[in-house]
């Protein structure tokens, strides 16, 4: 018994002439010459015996395939099963290209087989045939379709049904639902139907803990079924006898809503879950007319682009998330009956294909992960870059390739960070300033402009920090004014100065180094947080006005680190704390990533509970305020500085909020 296999390089391809590899015969597989080198690389990874598979030259886009007239006559009597798997399986393809795979393809296929003789025609179609039928879509179904406005759902529907009026062979139809990985070991080929969303839920781990609760849509039912069950039924039905001129449905018969979908794979991913979901219908009651209007404004759909670039999920997947079709399989199920093939819940697999997909095929590992890639001959700005986090940043960055400017008010130590930069092999430059002086920053930013011509990424590090209690304040309305002229005012200076530059290039980065204080609202920290909040909020209104310029900012709300602007406070000596290479990463990672905000779960999750409960977290607060009184250098008090201790109870609470100003 012979086979030929077209779109044997596929995914389902080539779990398929595996399969037929286990019965008796020879398999003949249509490659493009350009794809032999692909097919030599599958067949050892999948231990074919390839003295069994024999390569056919062709293509599908050629009358009958591109199959010259000796291989004709060579192949002619001895298929008795051809199955046909190649085409587009992707929602963003173009239309032409789609027509072209899909439906020219097939016809191609069926004047091939017709021209060997084959046996019996084995065409993969897809539920997409029904487009998006509102009801349940049997198996005899197939002019019923409806909702045919996509490319990909009208050349599945239209290559199907030229099978359907194949008068010269015998065929069999096999509609799967959307092929996910394989059950045991989870291997896919592509991003593809659900993968789509693993993105966005990585993100939700990466931000929040798992127990979160989270809302979500609830959504129609989506057909997933693994590639194993697929092949495994394919190849079963195909060899059973008269079942000529049937179509059968290999689909889940339990499908699973949208939502519970994500919540599965939340679960394998170990990402919070949409514990509160909203049916879409809920909003049914709005005309058509209105949400097309509102959805086609330009800020909303503005919005929404940037929230598919940021997942990665195609515009085009949308429409499937409220998807209207069931479907009846009681005809495969018949085909099936006793021979153990069914479909594996998803719970059971879920995990496998998670972690195939984030080992293998999660986007973030394509992108240049380096700093190099980002800051190689850039003109990077780092203030306050003599020491502490500014330092230990711009050492990471001068390693990189990056034209290193650092600027601090003290000579001595920026010269000496410098000339150690520069003897490692880095292109640094330093410049003293005071960046509470308006003057010497506009100063600044005229001799930067004038040295090195333009500022790529400016990192505003150099900040002030008080730790003392209002009381304590109503006499020294100073480091209110202090705080403000260097923290918000200095930076909004030298972020106005190099702006211009930028916006003429359309690309910069601008980085904020912010506090966690700012998200967790410390107490005693009123004169710091409130000016790194001013310039967290100057940042959010000048990225809705640059965003469309090519500017991006970051605002990193930084927890409690271990560097001279903290030493005056002996308590946290005894608390956890950053180290500056830690507190460094994390601005690599804004640099790299350039992410609106970086901030830790626990800083985003007061802000939340915040939010949600001002008054309970009200209370966490002022038992903290109490828990931990002003220091000694706060009250001024030189004697009791050398005695200042942190007692077992402040460790403990310190501990438990890590990165927490206290």
């Amino acid at each position: 018994m012979s086979y030929f296999v077209t779109g044997a390089t596929g995914f389902i391809g080539r779990y398929l002439v595996s399969n037929l590899l286990k019965r008796k015969g020879t398999i003949y597989v249509l490659v493009r010459k350009d794809s032999v080198k692909k097919l030599d690389a599958i067949s050892k990874k999948m231990g074919w015996d390839r003295k069994r598979v024999v390569v056919v030259d062709g293509d599908m886009t050629e009358a009958k395939c591109g199959v010259s007239a000796a291989q004709l006559k060579t192949l002619n009597g001895k298929v008795k099963h051809f199955f046909h798997l190649a085409a587009i399986y992707d929602l963003t393809a173009k239309a032409e290209q789609q027509r072209v795979a899909n439906i020219e393809g097939t016809r191609n296929a069926l004047d091939l087989a017709a021209a060997i003789g084959a046996g019996v025609f084995h065409h993969t179609s897809s539920i997409a045939a029904a487009g998006l039928y509102q009801g349940v879509f049997r198996e005899d179904m197939f002019e019923e379709a409806e909702g045919l406005d996509d490319p990909y759902l009208r050349t599945k529907h239209d290559s199907e049904g030229l099978v359907r009026q194949e008068k010269r062979l015998r065929w069999r139809i096999y509609r799967p639902g959307m092929v996910v990985g394989h059950s045991q070991t989870g291997e896919m080929d592509k991003v593809d139907g659900p993968y789509y969303f693993f993105t966005f839920l990585k993100k939700l781990r990466e931000m929040l803990p798992p127990w979160m609760p989270m809302l979500g849509v609830e959504g129609g039912r989506i057909n997933l079924v693994p590639v194993d069950y697929v092949v495994d039924a394919m190849d079963h039905i195909a060899h059973k006898p008269r079942l000529d001129g049937h179509c059968f449905h290999l689909v889940d018969p339990q499908p699973m809503r949208v939502g519970e979908v994500l919540n599965t794979f939340a679960r394998a991913g170990h990402s919070p879950e949409m514990t509160m979901r909203l049916d879409a219908r809920m909003f049914a009651f709005v005309p058509s007319g209105v949400r097309s209007v509102v959805g086609n404004l330009p800020p909303v759909r503005r919005f929404i682009g940037m929230l598919l670039r940021d997942f990665k999920v195609p515009k085009e997947v949308l429409k499937f998330i409220t998807y209207p079709t069931r479907f009846d399989n009681r005809e495969a199920e018949r085909a099936l009956r006793g021979s153990g093939i069914e479909v594996p819940p998803l719970e059971q697999y879920a995990w496998r294909l998670w972690d195939y997909w984030e080992r293998h095929l999660d986007p973030d590992l394509f992108v240049d992960r380096t700093l190099k890639g980002k800051v190689r001959n850039k003109v990077v700005v780092i203030t306050g870059g003599s020491s502490g986090i500014g330092l230990a940043t711009a050492q990471r960055v001068a390693e990189a390739g990056a034209i290193t400017v650092i600027v601090a008010r003290g000579e001595d130590d920026l010269f000496k960070a410098r000339d150690a930069m520069t003897a490692a092999g880095g292109k640094v430059f330093a410049y003293t300033a005071d960046l509470s002086d308006m003057a010497d920053c506009d100063r600044l930013v005229k001799t930067v402009l004038e040295a090195h011509g333009r500022v790529d990424i400016l990192i505003n590090n150099a900040g002030r920090s008080i730790r003392r209690s209002i009381e304590l304040s109503y006499d020294r309305f100073h480091d209110f004014e202090r705080t403000m002229q260097l923290n918000y005012f200095g930076s909004l200076r030298l972020i106005m100065g190099f702006m211009p530059g930028m916006t003429h290039r359309r690309k910069g980065h601008i980085i904020n180094i912010s506090s966690i204080g700012v998200l967790a609202n410390s107490p005693r920290f009123s004169a710091y947080v409130a000016s790194k909040a001013a310039l967290d909020a100057w940042s959010r209104c000048a990225q809705g006005e640059l965003s469309g310029k090519g500017i991006c900012f970051t605002t990193i709300n930084m927890p409690l680190v271990k560097t001279p602007m903290i030493a005056p406070t002996k308590m946290y000596e005894s608390v956890p704390t950053l180290t500056t290479e830690e507190a460094a990463d994390l601005v690599v990672k804004g640099i790299i990533d350039r992410p609106s905000r970086i901030a830790t779960r626990l800083g985003i999750f007061a802000s939340v509970v915040n939010a949600l409960a001002p008054k309970a977290y009200e209370v966490v607060m002022n038992t903290a305020f109490e828990l931990f009184p002003d220091s000694a250098a706060a009250k001024g008090d030189k004697k009791a500085l050398k005695d200042e201790r942190a007692s077992n109870e402040q460790i403990a609470f310190a501990a438990l909020m890590r990165g927490v100003h206290w």
